[in-house]
């Protein structure tokens, strides 16, 4: 097909908004951890942007999307950019420069990475993230990416998954949460010392990038600029409006209603709406974010009272958020929307939704494992966690040489 003006720009302009993303989510991870730790996991995100865009061009797109290897993986036509070009893709974007669908796809690896370090703020070393982050791109995001957009066999079992709430939310989420009973708690965390956000405006900035951010991530995957690309992107914004809100009241109701809760909850529904944003009719938002906000709400509760230091609810808000999407997605899907999609439980089709749960359970379970074994293995040679006397000092100082802000607080 001929390269169309209109979608090529649009997919340019969805690779830009994405790309903020990563610079939203540093800043909303940076406000929520203690002075001592804000450059550290700033710094976090602002490093895959490096990393992850680097591999993504030599080696990872082409183990995402070239041509199928018996369902598992892409092969290696890809390999540097061979073969990816000024004209489209024969499978992919047909309407849009190969390279345009490349480095669209290339943000959202980026993201995905950096999603999972808000589990791991406070006490990982810097170069075993590095280490470990590359790894997990290699081995555990581009066969998932390949298994759902690449054609691989999710694909072919008929799981619908429109922007990431398999590929990015449940596989950073699951992630995260080895990860997290990798480390260990951060000190103090089981004797309940504060820990508090030392920066709720700077969360809420990050808050509001990432829903600008997540107009690209969702509406840009329909890779046209046209109808579809509507209907995704007054999904996303109804149900990051329904989750704030919803959540707004869920804390007004226990105590207060607080800005980082608000903000918390606008980024699970958006979460909560990426797979199905572009198979569900709009007005199905609401739904979506409303459940997004109920099952964070409360996962964040029974992970508040347990031992496990998720330290920034990676697992929570991505993980649980996603998964909730997923299945959502099987429910509330319709092809009068989008007829490459499905139709979900309320139109008739039950089986729609095991198909879902079927994604769930494989993509989960892959991650949590594979992160494990990744995990187990960067700490067995050069260690995960950073000494306690670094932990104490802060890893700002301890990882990097650098203060955030002047005097010496927490």
């Amino acid at each position: 097909m001929p390269i169309n003006s209109g979608d090529t720009a649009w997919i340019l302009v969805s690779a830009a908004l994405v790309m903020l993303m990563t610079p939203g989510l540093a800043l909303f991870y940076g406000g929520m951890v203690r002075r001592k730790n804000v450059l550290s996991t700033m710094m976090m995100s602002f490093a895959m942007l490096g990393l992850v865009g680097l591999l993504w061009v030599l080696y990872g797109y082409s183990l995402s999307f070239a041509p199928d290897m018996s369902g598992i993986i892409g092969g290696f036509d890809f390999m540097g950019l061979r073969n990816v070009g000024q004209e489209p893709s024969s499978v992919y974007a047909t309407t849009v420069p190969h390279l345009a669908f490349m480095i669209y796809q290339a943000m959202f690896a980026i993201i995905t990475v950096a999603l999972f370090t808000g589990a791991v703020v406070d006490r990982i070393k810097f170069g075993a993230l590095l280490a470990f982050s590359a790894l997990w791109l290699t081995f555990i995001y581009t066969p998932v990416a390949h298994w759902v957009w690449g054609g691989g066999w999710l694909a072919k079992l008929g799981v619908l998954d429109f922007a990431g709430g398999v590929v990015v939310h449940i596989n950073a989420g699951m992630s995260a949460l080895a990860l997290a009973l990798l480390l260990g708690p951060r000190k103090g965390f089981v004797e309940k010392e504060p820990m508090e956000a030392h920066d709720i405006p700077m969360v809420m900035l990050g808050a509001g990038l990432l829903w600008f951010g997540w107009f690209g991530f969702n509406a840009g995957s329909a890779f046209t600029a046209g109808g579809l690309a509507s209907s995704a992107f007054v999904a996303t914004n109804t149900a990051g409006a329904a989750a704030a809100f919803t959540w707004m009241l869920l804390s007004w109701i226990y105590r207060r209603p607080t800005a980082l809760g608000t903000v918390t909850g606008a980024v699970i529904g958006l979460a909560a709406v990426t797979p199905a944003a572009g198979f569900i009719s709009p007005i199905m938002g609401i739904p979506i974010g409303i459940g997004a906000a109920l099952v964070g709400y409360y996962a964040m509760l029974f992970r508040s009272k347990s031992r496990v230091d998720d330290s920034l609810d990676v697992m929570a808000a991505h993980g649980m958020g996603g998964i909730w999407g997923v299945l959502a997605t099987g429910i509330f899907a319709s092809v009068a929307v989008n007829a490459a999609g499905a139709d979900g439980l309320i139109f008739g089709n039950g089986a729609q939704l095991l198909k879902q749960m079927a994604g769930v359970v494989a993509v989960g379970g892959f991650s949590f494992i594979g992160t494990l074994i990744l995990g187990k293995l960067v700490d067995a040679t050069i260690g995960l966690r950073v000494t306690r006397t670094e932990e104490n000092l802060g890893l700002d100082i301890s990882q990097h040489g650098e203060r955030a802000y002047g005097g010496l607080g927490r």
